[in-house]
């Protein structure tokens, strides 16, 4: 009976360190959510002014005439709300169901995607993507505790300008001249934006489709495999525009990247919530 009631203490006591443990983690993550933050929002420059006499390509131009019509103000900061479905792996039933929140600064240009996977029932991972002052990052911990993804370095912070330029769609007025994207023809429908922020360049398609709106963007991404950043194709889609705040924006989207084996699509979302300052 003693030994009984030593080992269910012992029990007790385990997990009630390893849910202390957890906490302590979650609590940890979020602090290092809202510091992110309050840097981003601490390095906002003033706004350039909109250069209406530039030259844009003809899609660019009727896109930003009825996404971001210029008696629209601006945006500083975005903050938006996901929730959706993220593929684990290249397994076809990886997909796991995710809620996330993001910020956004428009000048400089820089995000933090803090998200939370669930794996299993009251097992989420947590994950953030991010550029900030000019560097990329990508971590994930499982409960915010124990690290399995911690990446940095020079190709991922230009895959991470990448990211912010291709999600310009959510925050449009960030297209319009002057606001440091620079534009060049394709054809009809597609150009190439090209946005520079220090020594990291991005540059990539974006393709239009017969209602003046973006469908569609295209370019090359370092991806992470083993450790290890492989240029891949990228591409990503947007549908089901619609009015938000005096702007016209995509609320679901997915991404997916071309491999020798087919097209491998990993993240689906649409937006729940966003607001502008």
């Amino acid at each position: 009976m003693r030994k009984r009631s030593i080992l269910l203490f012992a029990v007790i006591a385990l997990l009630a360190g390893l849910f202390a443990a957890i906490r302590i983690g979650i609590r940890n993550w979020d602090r290092t959510t809202t510091r992110t933050r309050d840097t981003m929002t601490a390095s906002l420059r003033p706004l350039p002014a909109t250069q209406t006499s530039a030259a844009l390509p003809v899609p660019v131009q009727r896109y930003l005439d009825l996404a971001a019509p210029l008696h629209r103000a601006p945006i500083r900061t975005a903050l938006i709300r996901h929730e959706g479905e993220f593929r684990m792996s290249e397994k076809p039933d990886s997909w796991r169901p995710f809620t996330s929140t993001q910020f956004v600064t428009t000048f400089p240009p820089a995000f933090d995607w803090d998200a939370r996977i669930r794996m299993a029932p009251g097992l989420p991972v947590h994950v953030r993507d991010g550029y900030v002052l000019g560097r990329g990052t990508l971590r994930a911990a499982l409960l915010g505790l124990w690290v399995v993804t911690n990446s940095t370095g020079e190709a991922l912070a230009e895959g991470q300008l990448l990211r912010y330029l291709a999600e310009a769609p959510w925050y449009p007025t960030a297209l319009r001249p002057g606001h440091g994207v620079e534009w060049q023809p394709l054809n009809n429908s597609s150009a190439r934006a090209t946005l520079r922020d220090g020594a990291v360049t991005a540059s990539l398609d974006f393709h239009f489709s017969p209602d003046g709106l973006i469908s569609g963007i295209s370019a090359t991404r370092a991806r992470d495999v083993n450790g290890a950043f492989v240029p891949t194709p990228w591409t990503g889609r947007f549908t089901n525009y619609q009015l938000r705040h005096g702007l016209r924006i995509p609320l679901e989207g997915e991404v997916e990247w071309t491999l020798p084996t087919g097209p491998l699509p990993y993240w689906r979302g649409r937006i729940i919530d966003i607001t502008y300052e």
